[in-house]
């Protein structure tokens, strides 16, 4: 019965909690005689870097989850001969909290975002500054995950087990989620032994070394090899996967395509099998370049 509900509930509670977010910024916003356009006012960490277009001061901004997806695309982006046609500069931003995202959708401020869909509705941010879709990740199910016996959706199960998480608060397989399980359980995160890490493959690296019990994330295929499926119980129906976005105020066709195959490349160099499937939104491959809409 407590699994069912927490499958139930998990859509609800998700959406709670982001409208409590965002009413909280739209209230802070109209306290503001001013509203804040510099990325200078955002607080995060970034990296810029100068394409070879020494003369441009146009920038293009990326927002990014994490600080590792940041680098892999740092050389990619500055030294790309598109990007330096129109950009003299790169910017890339990293930051998991829900606020910074809403600052830099909802305002527009990134150019480039890797993002959900229903955060993108949420802020309106498609409608509003014309994101558009450029490569989507497959959808997945979140699941505990252990390398010894079958975890269980009971309180005590938790209490006396190394959990680890990751420590960016917009994952929902690493974070969120599991964290919703705790709630819905009654469990203290105080009274919860949560070791975090920066990504999903360093979660696992660690179960595999015998350094937490288990781990919340998603199900790759090359698990099996250091897992069983045997001991995995998942803590939610099918996940909507990420997408990356592009703000796209003219037919910038070009660089469309060419951010495709960017992110496409890197995604693919990444050791995890749950990259290899991805959605492209841009049919790059013939003349005239146009959008592909989903489902066709």
């Amino acid at each position: 019965m407590i699994h069912n509900n927490i499958l139930t509930n998990k859509s609800t509670i998700v959406t709670l909690l982001f409208l409590s977010a965002l009413f909280s910024w739209f209230l802070g916003a109209s306290l503001s005689h001013s509203r804040i356009q510099d990325v200078e006012h955002v607080l995060t960490h970034s990296y810029q870097c100068q394409t070879a277009s020494i003369a441009n001061k146009s920038v293009l901004r990326v927002h990014v989850p994490i600080e590792a997806l940041a680098i892999a695309l740092k050389s990619p982006l500055c030294t790309n001969k598109v990007v330096a046609k129109q950009y003299g500069y790169v910017e890339l931003y990293w930051g998991g909290n829900l606020a910074e995202q809403i600052e830099f959708l909802a305002k527009g401020v990134a150019d480039v975002v890797l993002s959900k869909e229903n955060v993108m509705q949420a802020l309106m941010a498609e409608s509003t500054h014309n994101y558009r879709p450029i490569v989507g990740y497959q959808n997945y199910t979140a699941f505990f995950i252990s390398n010894k016996e079958k975890p269980k959706l009971d309180k005590a199960y938790f209490l006396d087990k190394r959990i680890g998480l990751l420590d960016y608060p917009t994952s929902r397989s690493g974070h969120i989620l599991p964290k919703q399980v705790f709630k819905t359980l009654d469990i203290d995160l105080d009274a919860l032994d949560i070791v975090y890490a920066s990504t999903h493959t360093a979660l696992r690296d660690k179960l595999a070394r015998g350094e937490i019990d288990l781990i919340s994330s998603y199900w790759r295929k090359d698990d099996q090899t250091r897992f069983s499926n045997n001991y995995i119980t998942p803590i939610s129906g099918e996940i909507v996967g990420s997408r990356w976005f592009l703000k796209m105020k003219d037919e910038n066709l070009d660089l469309a395509c060419e951010l495709q195959a960017v992110i496409s490349q890197i995604a693919k160099s990444q050791s995890s099998s749950y990259f290899e499937s991805l959605q492209h939104y841009w049919q790059c491959n013939s003349l005239p370049y146009y959008f592909v809409e989903e489902g066709v």
